[in-house]
């Protein structure tokens, strides 16, 4: 068994509070290069694909240069998410990262940008896309915020955004399977706000199916394994991979209970059962 990705949280400390996003109740931390290792050495037989992000915003990182030049000489294919605040300083670290396969910029975080220009930033991140699609990686600028029916004002700006976008990038823009395809290797992903997992929720989802345990699993950043990218508390703990084997967590009970119960279409933890994410499988 291979997954498609897996997630690695290089830190749960983010510098920005956005309204979509519940953040964590875990102890702030950042993986240090000792464990980081030992974690990329044990998903090396499991997947290509790792994101250096769970929670956080990984370009905080003091050690990112490394992390990725480690990765890189193990093989793997680095995937960032990201708010895009800090490229003016991380940009250099990134461009010239082998590494590197994808970033993805939330723009759909600038409600959360107190002090800073909007046109400042979408040229940041414009600029950023520009030079890092001509060095051969994928770049993806995220509206996750497309519905206008719920929770006002949290997308007030994306008529701004595109407009800006579309300076840098002229129309006509082609139409892709979720947003557009805004120039070469450069695309733009839209979708609607979504309702976190939370095990207290009154109202279950409407889907019970995910692909968590099938396509991806994520790491935190103390080692904990965790059933997808979603868990931002590690409710769903199945083991620690600083201190287990990944076959061994994955033969555990709960583990195997977990993903049984997606492979019939049925959720088998709180936590699943109340994930608004999982509707957009239905």
């Amino acid at each position: 068994m291979r997954f498609k990705k897996v997630y690695l949280e290089i830190t749960n400390v983010c510098n920005r509070s956005c309204a979509f996003c519940p953040g964590t109740k875990r102890a702030p931390g950042f993986l240090s290069e000792t464990d980081f290792v030992r974690l990329l050495d044990k998903l090396c037989p499991w997947t290509d694909y790792v994101y250096f992000h769970l929670m956080g915003e990984p370009l905080l990182h003091p050690d990112l240069e490394r992390f990725l030049a480690l990765a890189g000489e193990r093989g793997f294919r680095v995937i960032l998410t990201t708010n895009g605040t800090l490229l003016d300083r991380a940009a250099p670290i990134l461009l010239a990262a082998p590494a590197l396969h994808k970033v993805n910029l939330s723009l759909h975080s600038f409600e959360a940008n107190a002090g800073t220009e909007l046109e400042d930033y979408v040229n940041l991140c414009a600029d950023f896309g520009l030079r890092a699609a001509a060095r051969g990686m994928l770049v993806n600028f995220r509206l996750w915020n497309s519905d206008s029916s719920a929770r006002a004002g949290w997308n007030a700006e994306n008529t701004r955004i595109l407009a800006l976008l579309s300076r840098r990038f002229p129309r006509p823009w082609t139409p892709s399977r979720t947003g557009e395809r805004l120039a070469d290797r450069v695309f733009l992903d839209r979708a609607e706000i979504f309702d976190w997992p939370d095990p207290e929720a009154e109202q279950e989802s409407a889907a019970h199916s995910c692909y968590g345990l099938r396509d991806q699993l994520g790491v935190l950043v103390d080692g904990t394994v965790v059933p997808c990218c979603l868990d931002h508390n590690g409710d769903l703990a199945l083991g620690n991979l600083l201190v287990e084997d990944l076959e061994e967590i994955l033969e555990k009970p709960r583990a195997k209970a977990i993903l049984a119960g997606f492979r019939r279409g049925e959720a088998v933890e709180e936590l699943c059962k109340r994930c608004g994410y999982a509707n957009r499988f239905r």
